[in-house]
């Protein structure tokens, strides 16, 4: 008997082994990205062939030695295509209630995570959530040494019950969407608060890199999976989705790396490379990359010359504009004095998908972004500031214009009187300052800023100098 018992387990673990396996990211209520080839992989057997049926196509391949096998769905260019993925081999496996439309990735820490349910006007934003063609892939948090091959998290529906688990900026961002775009969007959510870019990015790229050292060291000596170990939550939360077909990515992280003014420089190199090598891994092109400039916070300072760890990282993520496909919502306007998880995500997601349905989706009625630094113009004792995306230049409220401040060779900042003069141009001006080399806009933790466009869009802080 018990030698039966035996082979009747043996017998079961191999048809177990057997069957067709799909990673999480392929179930029910899944969202394809339309237009573009949709990648579809798994296990099975080694050598058995798999058979994938959607939207009245077949696609057939055999496994491989390793048991992974993978096929491409041709490109969907109707939204309104649904109904169910089929995945056939020695068993079958049934996807139901499958849409075409927009996928993205969402993607940082815990201003990323967090959920609707701790955003401003949650109670009406509960009521108002009826988009059953909005769906959120959630992610569980998993930090590993190794990249994983799947993970765990499921894909929900957006309704009234639903929504206050889904991220917030990422919700935002993604109902802007649908209402401007009028097709399905799904977002895959991965997020973990509290921690650091180099954990979301691969060992290969980190290791080949001549600048990280002092990040990579000190975690010589600990060789327990860490939240903050870099590659960790790549390894754990990214690897597994991938190659899995999205339009693109949207970031809001960096408070962990604004520590230190030497930490917050770096991240104009951890940034594109962490861009650059979820692109290359998607295999999927230079895919659009959004993110949230870092907001206002702590207590405002009337020194112009304060030194400022946040400033610096702003800079660092504008910098990362040079990327192709890229875009920043500024946010220097609605952060919170006391609180380092602002509660305003409706306009963080706004001005995201703002930039995404100006810059990429062709939507010309979008204005994509606030006034932006082009350059400036020293003429005796003022100097004249030119700005991008500056249309219906304007003072928001009352009062002066504010937040800038101009140096002489001395490097000693003076607050500035500022006047709108046409167009993309503010003119300045210090009586304390006769030979202005330098100037700077918001630049501090908490400026005061009041400079918009004619769609309400904040300037973006910047500086002249690099001292």
């Amino acid at each position: 008997m018990k030698q039966t018992g035996l082979l009747l387990g043996l017998f079961a673990a191999l048809a177990l082994q057997a069957e067709v396996k799909l990673p999480a990211v392929f179930s029910d209520h899944m969202v394809l990205q339309r237009s573009n080839v949709a990648p579809v992989w798994g296990w099975a057997e080694p050598g058995e062939k798999v058979t994938v049926q959607f939207a009245g196509q077949t696609k057939s391949t055999t496994a491989e030695d390793d048991g992974k096998w993978m096929v491409r769905l041709d490109a969907i260019k109707d939204v309104t295509v649904k109904g169910e993925l089929s995945v056939k081999g020695k068993n079958t496996l049934t996807i139901k209630d499958v849409l075409v439309g927009e996928v993205w990735v969402a993607s940082g820490q815990s201003n990323m995570a967090m959920t609707v349910g701790r955003c401003k006007n949650v109670e009406e934003e509960v009521v108002a959530a009826k988009f059953p063609q909005i769906r959120m892939f959630i992610t569980k948090r998993n930090a590993q040494l190794k990249p994983q091959k799947d993970l765990e998290g499921s894909w929900v529906v957006c309704s009234p019950e639903t929504v206050k688990s889904f991220s917030g900026t990422a919700y935002f961002f993604g109902r802007t969407l649908h209402n401007k775009l009028k097709v399905p969007v799904g977002i895959l959510h991965s997020s973990w608060g509290g921690t650091a870019i180099e954990a979301w990015t691969s060992i290969d790229v980190q290791e080949k890199s001549d600048k990280l050292g002092s990040v990579l060291g000190r975690w010589k000596n600990k060789p327990q999976a860490n939240q903050n170990k870099p590659a960790n939550l790549f390894n754990g939360m990214i690897h597994p989705l991938i190659p899995y077909g999205i339009r693109g990515g949207i970031w809001y992280q960096g408070e962990r790396n604004s520590k230190t003014v030497e930490g917050a420089k770096l991240y104009a190199h951890q940034l594109p490379l962490m861009i650059n090598d979820w692109r290359r891994r998607w295999g999927q092109g230079d895919f659009p990359f959004l993110w949230a400039q870092l907001p206002n916070y702590k207590k405002r300072s009337d020194d112009p010359n304060a030194v400022s760890v946040w400033a610096h990282t702003r800079e660092s993520m504008a910098k990362t504009l040079w990327l192709p496909n890229t875009g920043m919502a500024t946010t220097i306007d609605i952060g919170e004095a006391r609180d380092i998880h602002p509660k305003n995500k409706q306009d963080v997601g706004r001005r995201l998908a703002g930039w995404a349905l100006s810059e990429f989706y062709n939507q010309k009625d979008v204005v994509a972004t606030g006034p932006m630094y082009a350059s400036y113009e020293v003429m005796g004792s003022k100097v004249l500031i030119e700005f991008d995306h500056a249309k219906g230049l304007k003072m928001k409220g009352e009062g002066d214009l504010a937040g800038f401040a101009v140096a002489g060779s001395d490097k000693q900042f003076h607050w500035a009187k500022a006047t709108i003069r046409k167009d993309g141009v503010v003119e300045l001006s210090c009586k304390d300052v006769s030979k202005p080399v330098a100037v700077r806009y918001g630049w501090g933790d908490n400026p005061k800023v009041n400079l918009v466009n004619e769609a309400g869009l904040p300037a973006t802080p910047f500086r002249t100098d690099n001292w």
